[in-house]
């Protein structure tokens, strides 16, 4: 598969996400380490959870004149920095283009969102494959000219074929997988292999409206709202941490085929802002809540 280019070309820049312990001088003391190294900031964002006690920051800047190699950065931060003041740290390069995986099953309206964005190079990203439990979507992938794999699941082959998955995402070196409407849920022994690195859409009516047919249920009900979730996957079903959500209103004049409409539209949206979020390391997971960065 060809890379994409993105529509605006950026300066090669790195990124810090740290979260730790608040206490006072962090800010001043990082962004001090990036000036005295004439570090060039393009960002900084930070905020501090006064209950948890906990400090996050998001800084990037940019690379051109900085005076430490690239690949002594980290470990000139942690020495100076990062042991002392006891910090989670996480550091990205511009240059590495992420590549994502894509499982898909059978709606196709999230999978094409993706993939038009990607076609039109608002992305940062490769997406060497697309992985199915359905042939439904083969299409798709063959219109766009990315590589489609069909693992069938049954109860019976769920984790031999879940570890053939693993292996294809290794062998591709695939750094994270989004979920565009898959409809099958990883095993815990999946999602262990990629911690706050898969990332799901599902309709906000649960737990209230579980089920093959929420839209249905909703409308007997007379909802008056109808939403979408982006979240990270872990073991606990649905559970993940948060990163994008979006509404939008519904009267008694919606029917059901307008609420599934509706909810589509939130679904695509909200699920490639949180991809997009991804992609610009602009998210944060502590505990099971996460820090989003404008």
């Amino acid at each position: 598969m060809k890379t994409i280019k993105p529509l605006q070309e950026r300066k090669n820049t790195a990124t810090l996400l740290i979260h730790c312990p608040d206490r006072q001088g962090i800010l001043a003391t990082v962004t001090e380490f990036l000036n005295e190294n004439r570090g060039n900031i393009v960002y900084l964002g930070q905020h501090v959870d006064r209950q948890e006690k906990i400090f996050y920051m998001r800084v990037e800047w940019e690379l051109e004149k900085f005076s430490i190699p690239k690949d002594k950065i980290g470990e000139y931060f942690d020495t100076l920095i990062a042991s002392k003041l006891d910090m989670d740290w996480t550091i990205h390069f511009s240059e590495n283009i992420p590549k994502m995986a894509l499982f898909v099953s059978k709606m196709p309206h999230a999978l094409f969102d993706i993939l038009a964005r990607y076609t039109a190079g608002e992305w940062n990203v490769e997406i060497p494959l697309i992985i199915s439990n359905h042939e439904t979507l083969r299409p798709v992938a063959e219109r766009f000219g990315i590589d489609f794999y069909h693992f069938p699941i049954t109860k019976e082959n769920k984790a031999e074929q879940e570890a053939a998955e693993l292996e294809l995402l290794k062998k591709n070196d695939i750094d994270f997988v989004v979920l565009a409407r898959y409809m099958q849920i990883l095993s815990s022994g999946f999602v262990k292999n990629y911690p706050n690195k898969v990332i799901n859409i599902h309709h906000s009516f649960l737990p209230a409206f579980a089920g093959a047919k929420p839209y249905h249920a909703a409308h007997q009900r007379g909802v008056k709202i109808i939403g979408a979730t982006s979240h990270y996957v872990t073991t606990d079903l649905d559970a993940g941490p948060i990163i994008v959500q979006d509404v939008t209103r519904c009267s008694h004049l919606d029917t059901v085929q307008n609420l599934i409409r509706k909810g589509r539209d939130l679904e695509k949206i909200v699920l490639s802002q949180a991809v997009y979020k991804h992609l610009q390391r602009k998210i944060l997971v502590y505990k099971n809540r996460t820090v989003v960065f404008n």
